[in-house]
This record gives structure tokens, C-alpha cells and sequence, in this order.
């Protein structure tokens, strides 16, 4: 039986698995639909959306949200916009309006549960932003905000600006956060977040499958992933250098993890989310699948807990103090 998790202080219960709609490596959108569909048969209440796809990905959750709006706690973002507009990279009151309404004709809803800065905008006052997003929620089609990829100190201004202000506070942080990329959140953002109540929304878990096993330093990548020499057709492809992300260290944190999963007969990537679920600050870690028995193993983890000295390990071998990103 699922167990649920509270989004920060809001009081709403979200399932520790968030499902991811980027979909990197999966360009067949009936497919799509049916991993979305099969995650909320499982029990998964929590979608995460954004502009993926140049929109598409709005409209699969969209299909998916047809007579089941109410059993969903539906996140997308805004930053980016479609077309040619001059503003629709800000985060302005003109782009946050338009976008608001854009999203929720592709997502066929008239509300957003939780609707959140895809990243910062450094020139646009964060007091416009701020007061748009609370405009939106007086008039009932947002229920929560929050922001992604934001800082600690830059989290601290828009607490401040709102309290100052009066206006909606954040509720929710999404981050990077995995076995490989500790340092984004851990230092600053995790007692903040701690401290005020947000809750966070880990991404890229398993650091773009990295941290599935089937990535070794020397090793050719798999073909059809975004890590492979070539084509990815996924909704929303990116390529990325196995070379330049697989180090010692790195490939290190890998052989244990490894090492972990075959010693309790788990997979790789069930030991990784067990790690980052161990973080009880931790709201949720957002999952991208691509099929639906990918759904179906990151849910069967969910039934085992990572033993306090694997954790401990695990701490050990991961720690490094310099950033390295893979979004």
C-alpha cells in the first residue's frame, strides 16, 4: 500500500513517486499516456509537467487527466513559453498570465495544484513575479506555488518579498538531487526548506539512468538513450557526454551502488531513490519512465528500506564538494 507524504507544510499527501512527463527516451505519445495511466493505478497521486516537448507533454497529461482530475495533484511550470513573443522567456506578469492559460487549454483543466518558476529570471523584479503568481491564486486557477532550480539565497528573497508583501509564499522546491549531485541541495537548500516548511521535489533521481547500472566508465552507452552516440527520439531529447560525466569518482559511487542492489537483491536505481527517500525533508523524487515496467520497479522499491549502514556507505563514497550537473 502506497505511502503518502506530505508536500512540505501544505497538509496535501503526495505519493513519494512523482511521475515525470519529459520523457527522454519515449516519442510514442499512446505509450506515454499508458505509463502515466499505470502509475496512477498504482497508487501515484503526484504528476510533474512542463513544457516538454514544445507542449506535447501538457497534452498527454491532459488525455490522462479525463475523469480523474480530482485523484491527481498536478504540477507544471513556467518560464518558457511558446512562439516567436520577445517576452515568452521572462517570468513577467504579461508571459505568467498568457502561460497560465496556455497550460491549462493543453492540460484540458482549469486549475494547477502546484504551478512553479522553472528557474530564475534576472530581469524581471522578483516582487512582479511573485505578486502575478499570487494574483493567480486568489483568482482559483493555481492552488500552490513554488519555484525550480533556485538557489538557497535567491528561495530566501522571495520568502521575504512575500512576507513583506503579503503575498503567497513558496510551498515547494524542485531541485536536482541525487547520489551524484549532492551539493545543490544538501549545504544551504535542504535546511531551508527544513527551517520554513517547503517541500522538496528531488529530480533527475537516478541522474538521467546513470545510476541504473547500465552506464560504466569505458563502456559503450546503450543506444536510444540520451547518454548514446546516436539519435535519441524521445519527447523532449537531450545529449549528454558519458565521457565527460562518468569520472573515477563518479563510477566509484556506481561499483557500490551496484555492489548494494546485489547484496539485497534490488536494482540499482531502487537502492538510489531508497537513498534520496531516506531524507525524510525530502517530498518526493520525481521519476521520468519510459515504459511502464519502469513504473513498476521504482514502485516494487518502495517495499524495502535502505538498511542504516548501506546509507551510511553511501553518504561516504558520494560525498564531493564540487557540482556536477546533469539536467
Amino acid at each position: 500500500m502506497m505511502e503518502y507524504r506530505s508536500l512540505g507544510r501544505t497538509g496535501v499527501l503526495v505519493s513519494p513517486i512523482c511521475i515525470g512527463t519529459a520523457f527522454r527516451s519515449q516519442e510514442n505519445e499512446n505509450v506515454c499516456v499508458r505509463v502515466i495511466e499505470h502509475a496512477l493505478d498504482r497508487g501515484c497521486n503526484f504528476i510533474d509537467t512542463a513544457l516538454y516537448g514544445e507542449g506535447k507533454s501538457e497534452k498527454i497529461v491532459g488525455r490522462v487527466l479525463e475523469g480523474r482530475r480530482n485523484d491527481v495533484v498536478l504540477t507544471t511550470k513556467i518560464f518558457k513559453t511558446l512562439g516567436e513573443n520577445p517576452n515568452a522567456g521572462r517570468l513577467n506578469r504579461l508571459n505568467i498570465m498568457s502561460g497560465i492559460e496556455a497550460s491549462l487549454r493543453r492540460l484540458g483543466t482549469d486549475y494547477i495544484d502546484l504551478y512553479l518558476l522553472h528557474t530564475f529570471d534576472k530581469d524581471t523584479p522578483l516582487d512582479e513575479t511573485l505578486r502575478a503568481l499570487d494574483d493567480l491564486v486568489r483568482q482559483g486557477k493555481v492552488r500552490y506555488i513554488g519555484c525550480s532550480n533556485f538557489v538557497a539565497w535567491k528561495m530566501v528573497e522571495a520568502l521575504w518579498i512575500a512576507g513583506e508583501k503579503g503575498l503567497t509564499p513558496f510551498a515547494c522546491t524542485q531541485s536536482q538531487y541525487n547520489l551524484l549531485n549532492r551539493i545543490e541541495v544538501e549545504p544551504d537548500l535542504m535546511p531551508l526548506c527544513k527551517q520554513f516548511g517547503i517541500g522538496i521535489m528531488a529530480y533527475s533521481p537516478l541522474a538521467i539512468g546513470l545510476l541504473t547500472g547500465r552506464f560504466r566508465r569505458g563502456l559503450t552507452p546503450p543506444e536510444g538513450t540520451p547518454w548514446s552516440v546516436g539519435e535519441n527520439t524521445g519527447l523532449s531529447p537531450h545529449k549528454y557526454s558519458i565521457e565527460e560525466a562518468l569520472d573515477e569518482f563518479n563510477d566509484r559511487v556506481i561499483e557500490i551502488l551496484i555492489d548494494i542492489s546485489r547484496r539485497y537483491e534490488r536494482t540499482p536505481a531502487q537502492v538510489a531513490i531508497a537513498w534520496i527517500l531516506d531524507h525524510q525533508e525530502i517530498s518526493a523524487s520525481i521519476v521520468g519512465a519510459d515504459l511502464p515496467e519502469h513504473v513498476d520497479e521504482v514502485l516494487d522499491g518502495l517495499l524495502w528500506s535502505l538498511p542504516n549502514e548501506e546509507r551510511t556507505l553511501l553518504d561516504q563514497v558520494s560525498e564531493r564538494p564540487v557540482l556536477r550537473k546533469f539536467a
